[in-house]
């Protein structure tokens, strides 16, 4: 994988600050002479030095350079072991997890890799030896039962298989996953009717799609069109922006008999490391999720569900290049081509490549003039790069293709009004501001923000602070909504209500130049100068606008003046 520029800034700084950190007792017990233990040190504490930083692939570098150095210490071959497979790089994190099964070493994942392996190469006997070095603690109470019953399902055992599994079942929130792979199981034993009664149980009105998948699958290989009609048809209602269905719709009205998703038990035991490990992305434990989709990956290298994981994961982590290797590797892909499109261009537009990421949703758009997301993206892009006229455009394009909006359009029409807003259109961003609140009347963003604008130009006074006030107690925790009613009060003469109000926004937003300048000017109205100073030079020293800049700048020389109270010019988000 490339490194980028930054993490190559971060890989560099590594070397420069293993020179100056204490040593390793284990590196340097390990250390074999005076040169291998300056090398390994370097290496080993560069290594730590990056991964601190998250930066992965640099960290696998010098965490590999250090184990050579060092081959016997057991800390750093778990180390490595981990920045290995994390990376992918699967024969070196097999040769390590070969040297990681003793006691010492890191048993979990070092033997959910291995009886993987072993299960891919149709070694079942070693594959269920190397088991009994896999943990039972921790997620191994779930990892192990799930290992079982494929194992399990490779002898076709099914009656053994089905009790492997038996301990999930009253696991708190792994009823799901024991449902779903007891039929799996089943339906790859050849008992289809008793896979059913699993399969019925796993589905739900919010399922994801891998579940509409794999019980649609089985539908339609039982001759249940309809039914898998009706799975397929309820998760596109419940995901009107997804495309990931319409492949199964489109094989399901041409007729074409379909195979099982799911065949044997390497690819059963690729799903079921695929399914922890979304179920772990999801509850934020991206490291280990990513572990457990390279593994699945390594079962089944068909299953681009968790290559799209993958890339999402390096994605949060702002590995941007790496994410956008992964979403390009998908982007053929008749399932999850598209969304991987629409994600590289979010990646590219992070990497600063802004002209390259708008034309690829160009392209998208040309290539889908029925969809909107696309050009949806793309006018984002227009609006943070400040091109607010051709954003302007872009958003009206999508309306336009839109015809008549429903509620989850809001977004559209208040991203097209900040858009209007910018560039001095307001009589066209108040009327998508109302149009977007017809949509959705108790959105606390749309509420303060036309609340907030009919404020700072002192129109409709009355209903703008109701709007306010109904934003606040929707959104009472953010200080944006609390300073627009701060605001309020200031225009229509409360100042003593506007000082607790404003003081309420700067604590939650301590360090914003136009809360901290609102706040200045209500302390000084109710004659705490040197507090409002205060707060005017908090604001000047995070303040953006050369503008802004210079109105603050003239109240810390001159104080609220007469004609600068009357104007009340706080600025507006």
């Amino acid at each position: 994988m490339m490194i980028s520029r930054t993490k190559r800034g971060a890989a560099a700084a590594a070397l420069l600050v293993a020179a100056s950190l204490p040593l390793s007792a284990t590196a340097l017990a390990a250390a074999d002479g005076p040169g291998r233990a300056t090398a390994g040190t370097g290496s080993y504490l560069a290594g730590r030095f990056a991964q601190h930083q998250d930066d992965w692939t640099a960290a696998a570098q010098y965490m590999g350079q250090a184990l050579a150095a060092n081959p016997g210490d057991p800390a750093l071959m778990r180390r490595a072991f981990i920045l290995k497979l994390g990376e992918g790089q699967i024969d070196t994190a097999l040769a390590l997890a070969m040297r990681l099964t003793g006691p010492d070493g890191e048993p979990q994942l070092a033997a959910a890799l291995l009886v993987a392996d072993a299960l891919r190469r149709d070694r079942l006997n070693d594959a269920e030896d190397l088991l009994k070095g896999m943990s039972r603690e921790g997620l191994g109470k779930f990892l192990a039962p799930l290992y079982e019953a494929w194992l399990a399902a490779a002898r076709k055992d099914t009656a053994r298989a089905q009790q492997a599994l038996t301990p999930l079942a009253g696991s708190v929130g792994f009823a799901a996953l024991h449902n779903l792979h007891a039929a799996l199981v089943l339906d790859v034993g050849g008992k289809p009717a008793e896979a059913g009664e699993f399969y019925r149980k796993v589905i739900g009105n919010e399922a994801p799609l891998r579940v509409v998948q794999l019980v649609g699958n089985y539908a339609e290989r039982q001759g249940q069109a309809e039914e898998a009609r009706r799975l397929y048809t309820a998760f596109r209602s419940g995901n009107p922006d997804s495309v990931m269905i319409e492949p199964a719709l489109k094989a399901l009205e041409a007729g074409a008999p379909p195979k099982p998703i799911v065949s044997d038990a390497r690819q059963g035991l690729g799903e079921a490391l695929f399914d922890l490990g979304s179920a772990l992305h999801h509850e934020g434990a991206e490291e280990t999720a990513l572990l457990f989709g390279r593994i699945a990956l390594h079962l089944r290298p068909d299953l681009t569900l968790a290559r799209l994981m993958i890339g999402d994961i390096m994605e949060g982590r702002d590995h941007h290049e790496e994410a956008l290797a992964e979403y390009r590797a998908l982007e053929t892909d008749p399932v999850l081509g598209w969304a991987a499109r629409l994600r590289a261009a979010e990646a590219l537009a992070r990497l600063e490549r802004t002209d390259e990421a708008i034309a690829v949703l160009g392209k998208l758009a040309d290539e889908r003039p029925e969809r909107t997301d696309a050009l949806v993206r793309q006018a984002d892009l227009y609006r943070v790069s400040k091109r607010y006229a051709e954003a302007a455009d872009t958003y009206g394009k999508a309306l336009e293709r839109i015809g008549t909006p429903q509620e989850r359009h809001w977004a559209v029409y208040y991203a097209r009004a900040l858009t209007y807003d910018k560039i001095e259109r307001w009589p066209d961003a108040e009327a998508d501001l109302k149009k977007a609140l017809e949509l959705k009347p108790e959105e606390p963003y749309l509420l303060n923000y036309l609340g907030y604008s009919w404020i700072d130009r002192g129109l409709n006074l009355d209903k703008a602070k109701a709007m306010v006030e109904r934003a606040v107690e929707l959104k009472p925790r953010d200080g944006y909504i609390v300073d627009s009613l701060g605001w309020a009060l200031y225009k229509l003469g409360d100042f003593e209500g506007a000082v607790g109000k404003l003081e309420r926004a700067v604590e939650l937003r301590p360090v914003d130049s136009t809360i901290n300048d609102h706040l200045g000017d209500a302390y000084w109205r109710v004659g705490r100068r040197n507090e409002a100073r205060f707060q005017w030079l908090r604001a000047l020293r995070t303040a953006e606008e050369q503008k802004e800049k210079d109105q603050i700048q003239e109240k810390l020389d001159k104080g609220l003046t007469d004609v600068q109270a009357a104007k009340a010019e706080g600025g507006k988000r």
